[in-house]
């Protein structure tokens, strides 16, 4: 492979607002936007972006902006990592695309023995690579299904799998993800997740999972599943981390049922949560692992990696598909998977976590719409309900983010009734930054 110098980062780790948000040039382009791009994509953030590097964002009118979304925990190690944009640099000048399914290369075979690595577990394993998040989780499904024979796949309420077909059908929440979309695929159940906000007072984890566990096995048969998806914690549904014992007992029933346990780390994956994988902090190995945005820095990339026997149960030609571990994406997964392992960016996480978590329950007490304050690593929220009440807020929501917004800070909604706040940093960021962005956030609690 070619070899390239790495650049030195193009922008300054600071937030500079030089216009209202957002600023002239921003509002033009929105303009010839609402002329051009369809109506149903959505922005959170009403800026154009002009560069990123590190933890910021500059627009085009010159704002830079710190960023707490990561793009939705993609950019993990960084946006525009210097050793992520040499490597695509790199591969970009040898070849582009093939297909690996008419000629393959060694870049995707070094990212499946990269994953195999890094992910859960000591057992033989086998990976492919696709291009998303729901694309994972489809063939997730798709390998599951072969390799048992049953057709039934068993998800979590408040659960995010994605926008195709079948993971909108996987998805929980209505809107903006399923409405008006369906007919969905069918052969999905939902099952009762554990929410330890809401849940009945008291009940533990390992409660939950046996109030999951008979639903499932009252109204599907557990000889009927093929696969249990779960989220280790839940992601668009709102970051909500499980109590103890919730994934270990549904992971035991599952491997005493012969269903496939499939762990969706697509947000959680690589380091984000303090580990490699959130499954890591319950000591479970899923049979099955989806991946996608942290893996690759930036660029397109997902994979399914796990147990050798699942995956080549599948006939030849059964996975796979045109763009499928992109050279250029492979690339940059390689890169990424360096900086993780090299820079213990899991350790960077929890870090953020000891960094921010103290702050956000001292805010707490300040701030009673704040029902709960929540989430592992660099993946941390608060749950806005109205005051005295678990009401959701959505709108109290909405209007902390804008108000972060407007002074230079990136901060992201989720949860089922859009009432939660979440935090997704890059690994990378600075504590000085990171601080400056959280007093900025609790201004605008404090305001609300």
């Amino acid at each position: 492979m070619t070899t390239v110098s790495l650049p030195a980062s193009p922008l300054e780790q600071r937030r500079v607002l030089r216009t209202t948000i957002p600023g002239p040039r921003s509002v033009a382009l929105g303009v010839r936007r609402a002329a051009a791009v369809a109506a149903g994509v959505s922005s959170t953030l009403p800026v154009y972006v002009a560069r990123a590097s590190g933890a910021v964002i500059e627009d085009v009118d010159g704002n830079v902006l710190i960023d707490l979304g990561s793009g939705i925990a993609v950019t993990s190690v960084g946006a525009s990592a210097p050793e992520v944009t040499a490597a695509v640099a790199a591969q970009a000048a040898d070849f582009t695309h093939t297909c690996f399914m008419i000629s393959p290369y060694e870049e995707y075979v070094a990212v499946c023995e990269g994953l195999a690595r890094v992910t859960p577990g000591t057992h033989d394993k086998r990976s492919v690579l696709v291009n998303s998040g729901a694309e994972a989780v489809e063939n997730a499904v798709k390998i599951a299904r072969r390799a048992t024979g049953r057709p039934a796949v068993l998800v979590l309420d408040h659960a995010y799998h994605g926008r195709t077909n079948l993971t909108m059908a996987m998805t929980a929440r209505a809107m903006p993800y399923k409405t008006g979309f369906g007919p969905f695929a069918g052969e999905v159940y939902r099952v009762p997740a554990s929410y330890p906000l809401r849940d009945p007072g008291g009940m533990t984890g390992e409660q939950a999972a046996l109030r999951a566990i008979d639903v499932a096995e009252r109204q599907v048969g557990a000889d009927q599943v093929a696969a249990l998806v779960v989220e280790p914690i839940l992601g668009e549904g709102g970051f909500v981390v499980p109590a103890p014992g919730f994934l270990s007992t549904l992971a035991a029933w599952a491997a005493d049922k012969g269903i496939v346990l499939v762990a969706d780390e697509v947000q959680t994956g690589f380091a984000r949560t303090g580990a490699m994988f959130a499954m890591e902090h319950e000591g479970v190995v899923p049979d099955l692992v989806a991946l996608a945005k942290g893996i690759a820095g930036g660029l397109p990339l997902g994979a399914v990696t796990g147990r050798a026997e699942l995956l080549d149960a599948v006939h030849a030609g059964g996975l796979g598909g045109t763009f499928g571990g992109n050279p250029l994406a492979c690339a940059a997964a390689l890169a990424s998977l360096e900086i993780y392992e090299r820079d213990d960016l899991a350790g960077a996480a929890r870090a953020i976590e000891a960094a921010v978590l103290p702050r956000l329950t001292a805010l707490q007490h300040d701030v009673p719409a704040i029902a709960d304050v929540r989430g592992r690593g660099a993946m941390l929220a608060l749950e806005l309900v109205r005051p005295g009440t678990l009401e959701p807020d959505k709108a109290a929501a909405q209007r902390v983010a804008a108000a972060c917004a407007a002074q230079g800070v990136l901060v992201l909604t989720c949860g089922t009734w859009g009432n939660v706040l979440r935090l997704l940093p890059p690994l990378v960021i600075g504590h000085d930054l990171l601080d400056e962005a959280l007093t900025v956030l609790e201004d605008a609690l404090r305001a609300r």
